[in-house]
């Protein structure tokens, strides 16, 4: 059986979370993120994505974040993640906030070293559009306690791309 560590993404325009809420199991103590991004925009995206690559030291986030991760590299980079439903994937989408109100995530990522976490604004349209990311370096996700990650901010880039990964 494959060990996992909760990662816990919090999408909100205040302070880092220090914990994900009263539900956070204490032996497996989230990593606190947060993602800001342009209120001028924020009514624009319909969704998140969140992916996590392999061996991330070898990646380059501003590149990544130019255009979709889809674009960029194979599916099988991306390592598989569960989000707090069980729904498990290579990536997870969840829906906006209305507004741009504070949301929170709670992923579940194996637990190793050495990852690139990517966040991609996807757009409330049909179909769905890239508008931005968000990439940053994930140096260890333990079991355990993880140290707080505050994430680079998402800057609208919007690409024409298709940002889903073939199944």
């Amino acid at each position: 059986m494959r060990r996992r560590g909760s990662l816990c993404l919090l999408l909100t325009w205040g302070a880092v979370l220090a914990g994900c809420g009263p539900e956070a199991a204490p032996d497996a103590m989230p990593v606190g993120l947060e993602v800001t991004l342009s209120r001028a925009v924020a009514s624009q995206v319909g969704a998140y994505q969140v992916a996590v690559l392999k061996d991330g030291a070898k990646r380059n986030c501003t590149e990544l974040q130019r255009t979709c991760l889809s674009a960029q590299v194979e599916s099988g980079a991306l390592l598989e993640l569960e989000d707090a439903d069980g729904k498990s994937g290579r990536t997870l989408r969840f829906a906006s906030a209305p507004g741009g109100a504070a949301m929170e995530l709670a992923v579940d990522v194996p637990v190793g070293r050495d990852y690139a976490l990517v966040i991609e604004a996807l757009s409330a349209d049909t179909p769905t559009r890239f508008l931005g990311s968000s990439c940053n370096y994930l140096r260890e996700v333990n079991a355990g306690r993880n140290a707080a990650l505050v994430a680079a901010p998402i800057e609208l880039t919007e690409q024409a791309c298709d940002p889903v990964f073939p199944r």
